[in-house]
């Protein structure tokens, strides 16, 4: 067992699967001899050669059409957009190729693709490098979305991601990338996809989130606890298909939901999300589902940050709501 950030975690995953199967291969911009722009891929053109990890040129419609074309020859390829929101670059491969691939051909053909990018907010990024664009790929069926938000969840997901026959995008949290840090096995294993986390066990409220906001849903379950209150905290992991089965079995206890996002109110998963709650747990409530988001507007400039993204007092707060009502 090693003590591993979030970022060192996902090179560990990545150097596991390309270890097992030769017919992964890493590429993208600077992910080669400079090991990515976060260094996730450092050392892995050395170890593996430039035939399995390397550069492309700064096209991301090249770099996921290729991709595309790589997984039906029987590649597993693993491409990185350098940061999520350039990935509107190539929404043709991925909305138009990828996501409809097995259905176009009744599944006897696959597209094991895993889309790496970092998203998020927090670290005083330019333009359209914090953009939380999950949302708007959980819209897209046959795409897989799934973001981790520990060390340990961070390697096995991966892993489980670039295993998997279908399209991925695997979303990396910016400020967790060396912020979280945990144990992490050394050796092989898998976090299932599909299967949300209960973090934290309670019988009062449910507080439902994904990347950064579980980090901040425990801060405000630690100070629900201060008043006697026990939050019950589920990770989603896999935002799309997200785990409802979890999510039921937790408001059938807590009879109250809070779910958690840091994209803005009208974007994420968090309206989905909130919508089935009320359809399929209308009797197991106790007050309406609430949601605490970002606001309706471009992401804002850095200088602003710290104000535009929902904080662990925003849980805390609109929490208390719910339990008044």
């Amino acid at each position: 067992m090693a003590v591993l950030t979030l970022a060192q975690a996902v090179t560990a995953g990545l150097k596991e699967v390309l270890s097992r199967d030769k017919k992964t291969l890493i590429f993208g911009e600077d992910v080669g001899k400079n090991g990515g722009v976060f260094r996730i891929t450092d050392g892995l053109q050395e170890e593996f050669g430039k035939e399995r990890v390397f550069d492309t040129p700064l096209a991301e419609s090249g770099i996921l059409g290729m991709a595309t074309g790589l997984a039906t020859e029987g590649f597993r390829p693993i491409p990185e957009i350098q940061f999520s929101g350039f990935i509107l670059e190539a929404m043709d491969p991925l909305v138009a190729q990828m996501s409809r691939f097995r259905f176009r051909y009744g599944g006897t053909r696959q597209m094991p693709v895993t889309i790496r990018a970092p998203f998020g907010g927090g670290v005083h990024t330019p333009e359209l490098h914090s953009d939380s664009l999950e949302g708007m790929m959980a819209q897209v069926p046959g795409l897989r979305v799934v973001i981790p938000s520990s060390a340990y969840d961070a390697k096995g997901l991966i892993i489980s991601s670039v295993e998997s026959n279908d399209p991925v995008i695997f979303l990396e949290h910016l400020k967790l990338y060396r912020s979280v840090k945990g144990d992490v096995p050394e050796e092989y294993y898998t976090v299932p996809l599909d299967k949300a986390n209960v973090v934290r066990e309670g019988q009062d409220i449910t507080l439902i989130g994904y990347g950064m906001m579980v980090g901040l849903a425990v801060k405000a379950a630690d100070k629900l606890a201060e008043e006697g209150i026990q939050a019950e905290v589920i990770d989603l992991r896999t935002v799309a298909p997200y785990d409802m089965e979890t999510i039921q079995a937790s408001i059938a206890k807590t009879h109250r939901a809070v779910v958690l996002q840091e994209s803005q109110r009208i974007a994420g998963i968090a309206g989905q999300i909130a919508s089935d709650i009320s359809e399929r747990c209308f009797m197991d409530l106790d007050a309406p589902v609430a949601r605490v988001t970002s606001p309706d507007t471009v992401y804002t400039f850095g200088a602003a940050e710290s104000v535009w993204i929902p904080d662990e007092n925003d849980i805390y707060e609109q929490a208390v709501e719910t339990l008044k009502f």
